[in-house]
């Protein structure tokens, strides 16, 4: 009997500690952060009706992909960074938002831009955070530069896909004043090292087809860590039903025998 007290005893401290251990069933949510590029070359017309246009159909698909604990946010950048759709876990509210953005006719601040999204990543904690930046062009503006915010993203332990949007043949953007042609410029180099140093992943797009297999196979490869779970309640349980066994070997044999 004093071996079954002590047993119960031991049962409600371990429950008391608050013990908890990963379940494969149950997994943490993913704080995605989408950062796309809203300059003039995204007006271009070799994706269909524009390379924006065509770029948000195909971020919409992974939005759609995401899990139940997931949130969601957006960032737009150009000659600047804003935010265009807070971190939400209301999926349909962020796709809202994102059928709402307008191209601008600012140049490329990919720094601002991955750190604006950066920092919207890590205002949710307690869950593991992506960051997928889609651009065009060539890093020309902005307070901070791609090399600084992949330090704060490597800081923040936040794994940062790229896409570089572009098309098998050049694209003309304009004419500068002489008649000569301006063609679209993609800094593939500067997207791939920001891939490579936040342990992501850069990913090449040439048409509205490649690009929505991007979103599709990033949507894939986001891993989801397993989520803690509380077993103290299954100690007091254990406990309480120790108890009981304790309590009629006490009381309720000494009852059926009188």
């Amino acid at each position: 009997m004093f071996y079954l007290a002590l047993f119960v005893i031991v049962l409600m401290i371990i429950g008391f500690a608050n013990p908890h251990i990963p379940l494969k069933r149950t997994k943490a949510g993913v704080n995605v952060i989408l950062v796309l590029d809203i300059s003039g070359s995204m007006q271009a017309t070799d994706y269909q009706p524009t390379r924006l246009e065509a770029a948000k159909s195909s971020a919409e698909i992974l939005l759609k992909s995401l899990k139940e604990k997931d949130y969601a946010g957006i960032v737009t950048f150009e000659s600047g960074a804003t935010t265009a759709a807070y971190l939400s876990p209301y999926k349909e509210k962020v796709i809202e938002k994102l059928r709402r953005i307008a191209p601008k006719q600012g140049r490329t601040a990919i720094g601002d831009g991955l750190s604006l999204g950066i920092d919207m990543a890590t205002s949710i904690p307690n869950k593991k955070k992506v960051v997928i930046l889609l651009s065009d062009g060539v890093s020309n503006a902005g307070v901070i530069s791609p090399q600084e915010a992949v330090s704060f993203a490597k800081t923040n332990n936040i794994q940062v896909y790229t896409i570089g949007l572009g098309s098998e043949n050049k694209t003309i953007l304009g004419y500068d004043w002489f008649g000569n042609p301006q063609y679209a410029e993609l800094d593939e180099v500067t997207l791939q090292v920001i891939a490579k140093n936040t342990n992501g992943k850069y990913f090449k797009s040439v048409s509205d087809k490649t690009l929505d297999e991007i979103y599709k196979n990033i949507s894939q490869q986001i891993k989801r860590e397993k989520e803690e779970t509380n077993i103290g309640n299954w100690f007091f349980l254990a406990a309480l039903f120790s108890f009981l066994v304790y309590f009629y070997l006490v009381y309720g044999r000494r009852r059926v025998i009188q």
